[in-house]
């Protein structure tokens, strides 16, 4: 059992982490694609067949993109966190790590929904994996706005921003419910992502950030102000 200790002492800097991450989230939108290549064109003899084979690629050339898009989407808001987390515990890893499986079975969901489409299971488990993903990114936010771990940011502009994070929550969970009649095609309620934020996060904006060289080299001296 993992037990929560006290944050900075039993807390390492981020940069591994980080490092780890990157490359999970690089490694699962590059197979991607392999749902893709094991797609068939069927027989081709003339440009009218290749034609005829790659308008048969609509819907696993679709859930590539979507997939790919909402894992870039994951991967900024993952850059734009650890902005401000400069330290991370045992607690915190988990969460990330538990995270990162889900975005390692993001390629295998995906090829599920491009190829047994036709059933629940198919058109369900890739909005279902997105959903968790994402749910487990804002579970990141609250551990770093509740441990201590964000620095050179006001308490109430950690809220505000979490509040703000719940928008990705909010719409992969509807997108997760219209999946047994949409599929993947829920995804595209994604598009409201902006306008929702800007609601969650209501009427006044953060404050004014500081320079990445300011929350890198100094303001907040001891373990928690540096990376490293």
């Amino acid at each position: 059992m993992i037990r929560r200790r006290s944050h900075p002492e039993a807390s390492v800097s981020t940069r591994r982490a980080e490092a780890f991450t990157d490359g999970v989230f690089a490694i699962a939108a590059t197979l991607l694609v392999l749902g893709l290549t094991d797609q068939s064109l069927g027989t081709v003899r003339t440009d009218d067949d290749l034609v005829a084979g790659l308008l048969g690629l609509t819907h696993p050339l679709f859930s590539f993109v979507i997939s790919f898009l909402i894992l870039c989407v994951m991967w900024m808001t993952h850059v734009r966190q650890f902005e401000w987390i400069v330290r991370i515990d045992d607690a915190g890893m988990w969460i990330n790590n538990v995270r990162l499986l889900l975005i390692v079975l993001v390629p295998f969901t995906s090829s599920l929904d491009t190829t047994y489409s036709d059933f629940l299971l198919g058109r369900v488990l890739l909005p279902v994996n997105f959903f968790l993903a994402i749910v487990l990114g804002w579970l990141q936010w609250v551990w770093a706005v509740r441990s201590g771990a964000i620095v050179d940011m006001s308490p109430a502009d950690a809220r505000r921003l979490g509040r703000a994070s719940v928008s990705a929550v909010v719409i992969s969970g509807t997108a997760m419910l219209l999946s047994p009649w949409l599929g993947s095609i829920g995804f595209l309620l994604f598009a409201l992502d902006g306008p929702l934020t800007r609601l969650l996060r209501g009427a006044d904006s953060p404050s004014s950030p500081p320079s990445v060289a300011s929350r890198d080299g100094g303001g907040s001296g001891g373990d928690v102000g540096g990376r490293g």
